[in-house]
C-alpha cells in the first residue's frame, strides 16, 4: 500500500487485510521512509488494539475498510491535528511538529490522547488522508522540462487528483541537479542535489519551460490559501519529518501568490471534458502522483479512453502528453506516454515521498536505497 495516504477517490481494487496486518504494514512503512516516532506510535497501537483498548474500539468497526484507504493513517492524521490545534499538550511534547522530542512516555500519551478525544478522533477518521506530498515535484519537473523542450510549447497543465494544487505550481521552485537548472531561484521551496544519477547522467533541467494554464481536480479540492487547508495538509503530515512539513510550509506561501484552478470532480469526467478538443498552440501535459491505484476502475478506464482519443487528435502543434509517478512495488517510477505517437518510457523511479529520485538508467537503484 502506498505509505502516506490516498484521497477520497473510491479504490481500485478494495483489498483488505485482518487489521493487525494492515497496522504492521504501516509500521512497517514508516519506518522504512524514516519516521521513527509513527513506527514506534504504530506499534503501540497495535498492542492496544490487541488487548482490546480504545484504538480496538476506535478502529475494530473500520477493520474491514479497503486497504488503501490507510485506515492507521487517518487515525494519526486525526490525532495529529489534535496536536496542532494545542488540545493534546501531553502529545505535543513528544512531536517535533508541535515543538517537543519524543520520549519515553510516547505510547501511553498517544493512547490517553485517543481515549480523552474518542468522539474527535472517531468524526475525524471518516476523512481520506490528504498529504499534497510536494516533494514529488522534485520526480516530476525533469519530465515536465523534457516535454517542454520537446514540444518547444508553453505547458497547459492538468492535474488529477490535485488536492491543494501545489504541484500544479512545480516552476515557481527551484531544482538544481548541480549541472543544470530550472524555475525560481529565489523560491523558498528548493530542491537541490535531489536526483541520483545513472550510467545517462543526470536529468537535463533546462529550458525554457513556461505554464500557461494550471487546472485540477479533486473529489475532495483542498484551498491551501486558507488557514484550515494547512491544517489539514499539515495534520496528514509525520511528525518527526520537520523537512516535508518546512516544505509544505514553503509550497503554500508559493500558492498564495500563484493562482491554481482545483475543481470537485471525478478525473475520468473531468478529462473528458478537458481533453474534448484539441489545444493548438500548446503541450497538454495530463499528470498525477500517487494517485492510480486509488481511483475506481471506472474513472481510470474513462481517463485513458479520453487520453487515447485526444492523442489520436494530437499534431506537433498540439501534442498531449501523459506524465504520472505511481507505485511499481516498493518505489514508484514515473511514465511519460507522449502523442503523436503514443510512445511510452519510464524515466525514473522514487520513494512515495518524491525525494532522492533515481534518474533514468540508475533507477533501479531507488529499491535498495
Amino acid at each position: 500500500m502506498r505509505p502516506d495516504g490516498a484521497r477520497s477517490w473510491g479504490v481500485a481494487r478494495p483489498r483488505t487485510l485482518p487489521l493487525a496486518d494492515t497496522l504492521e504494514r504501516q509500521r512497517t512503512a514508516c519506518a522504512r521512509l524514516g519516521s521513527v516516532l509513527y513506527a514506534d506510535v504504530i506499534a503501540a497501537v497495535a498492542a492496544d488494539v490487541a488487548a482490546g483498548g480504545v484504538c480496538a474500539a476506535v478502529l475494530g468497526p473500520r477493520a474491514g475498510d479497503p486497504l488503501a484507504s490507510a485506515l492507521p493513517l487517518r487515525l494519526l492524521g486525526a490525532v495529529h491535528r489534535l496536536v496542532l490545534e494545542g488540545r493534546a499538550p501531553a502529545l505535543a511534547a513528544h512531536y517535533p511538529s508541535a515543538g517537543g522530542t519524543p520520549g519515553p512516555g510516547l505510547a501511553d500519551d498517544f493512547l490517553a490522547t485517543v481515549a480523552e478525544h474518542r468522539a474527535a478522533v472517531e468524526a475525524r477518521i471518516t476523512d481520506g488522508v490528504q498529504t499534497n506530498e510536494v516533494g514529488r515535484s522534485a520526480v516530476l519537473a525533469p519530465g515536465l522540462a523534457e516535454i517542454a523542450r520537446r514540444s518547444g510549447l508553453p505547458l497547459r497543465m492538468l492535474e488529477c487528483g490535485a488536492s491543494g494544487g501545489l504541484n500544479l505550481r512545480w516552476d515557481h521552485c527551484w531544482y538544481d541537479t548541480g549541472e543544470t537548472s530550472l524555475g525560481d531561484p529565489a523560491s523558498p521551496v528548493r530542491f537541490v542535489g535531489a536526483w541520483r544519477a545513472g550510467p545517462d547522467g543526470l536529468p537535463d533541467l533546462t529550458g525554457p519551460v513556461r505554464v500557461v494554464e494550471r487546472s485540477g481536480c479533486d473529489r475532495n479540492p483542498l484551498d491551501v490559501t486558507t488557514a484550515a487547508g494547512r491544517l489539514t495538509l499539515r495534520s496528514y503530515l509525520w511528525p518527526d519529518q520537520v523537512e516535508r512539513a518546512a516544505r509544505l510550509e514553503a509550497a503554500c506561501a508559493v500558492a498564495a501568490r500563484v493562482p491554481a484552478s482545483v475543481v470537485p470532480a471525478d478525473l475520468g469526467t473531468w478529462a473528458e471534458e478537458r481533453l474534448a478538443e484539441p489545444a493548438p498552440g500548446v503541450a497538454t501535459v495530463v499528470t498525477h502522483s500517487i494517485v492510480w491505484q486509488y481511483v475506481g476502475r471506472d474513472s481510470r478506464d474513462r481517463l485513458r479512453r479520453a487520453l487515447r482519443a485526444a492523442g489520436e487528435r494530437a499534431t506537433p502543434g498540439a501534442p498531449v502528453a501523459w506524465l504520472r509517478f505511481e507505485p511499481a512495488g516498493a518505489v514508484g517510477d514515473l511514465r511519460l506516454t507522449w502523442w503523436p505517437g503514443g510512445d511510452e518510457a519510464v524515466l525514473a523511479t522514487a520513494e512515495y515521498h518524491g525525494v532522492p529520485v533515481y534518474w533514468g538508467s540508475g533507477a533501479d537503484q531507488a529499491v535498495a536505497g
